[in-house]
């Protein structure tokens, strides 16, 4: 069952087409504003602000270990897509070698069972690209922390669909249109319902079912089963 604002939102019509096996997006009347509007943005701000303070320190110390035991740079730029298919650079700390891609290639081609991992999830559970350091900022989700600055340039919220990358937009089909009303979050659906642990349609469903449904009370209810899912460390990797 669609929420009442997500039946406000159907006015916004737009259409889909494939080109060379990817999905074009055209928007025919503009929606105006992102899923939850002003409210859901004021929220944001709030949160943001409030959590940067206490976590001034460990930012720093978070920065100091990384250049410490694996050199420049510390933060990780990687081109996302977000909210009416704006790109934006989505900050974490850095948690991979700086040669990644190469790794990932060569890896990709020497195991089968991990490309066929790779293809479907676009994850890795073993992932020769993490470093020491990096893996125990995943298993904290310490490294989505710069997060918190991408929340206050409005590029993302707190609660949204996890962001994706440019090519993951045809592994959503038609359902993309669901992840462009809104702007990617820092947590959502997706990390308090198994997080990597997920297969990628999963996700998917989570991610329109979260837009279909969305209330301001459903955002708080995922906010708060965030700590224990990220203490827990289930799904991160």
């Amino acid at each position: 069952m669609m929420s009442a604002y997500f039946r406000r939102q159907v006015a916004w019509r737009t259409e889909w087409r494939s080109v060379r096996g990817r999905f074009i997006f055209r928007n025919s009347s503009s929606q105006s504003s992102p899923l939850g509007g002003i409210v859901k943005r004021i929220i944001d701000v709030v949160v943001a602000c409030f959590a940067l303070v206490p976590f001034l320190p460990l930012f720093g110390l978070v920065a100091a270990m990384i250049f410490f035991f694996e050199g420049k740079p510390v933060l990780y730029r990687h081109p996302r897509i977000g909210y009416g298919r704006r790109p934006f650079l989505c900050l974490k700390f850095r948690t991979m070698v700086t040669d990644g891609d190469e790794i990932l290639s060569r890896h990709l081609q020497s195991s089968l069972s991990a490309a066929q991992e790779w293809a479907a999830t676009r994850k890795l559970k073993n992932d020769p690209r993490v470093t020491p350091v990096g893996s125990v900022l995943r298993k904290l989700s310490l490294d989505e922390l710069p997060q918190l600055i991408n929340v206050l340039r409005g590029e993302m919220s707190i609660v949204g669909p996890r962001p994706i990358v440019p090519d993951e937009v045809t592994m959503y089909g038609v359902d993309a249109r669901y992840y462009f009303m809104t702007r990617p979050g820092l947590t959502g659906a997706w990390q308090v319902g198994g997080r990597n642990d997920q297969r990628y349609e999963d996700r998917v469903a989570l991610d329109r079912a979260y837009v279909e449904n969305w209330s301001l009370w459903k955002d708080v209810s995922i906010i708060f089963k965030t700590m224990p899912v990220v203490l827990n460390s289930k799904g991160s990797y």
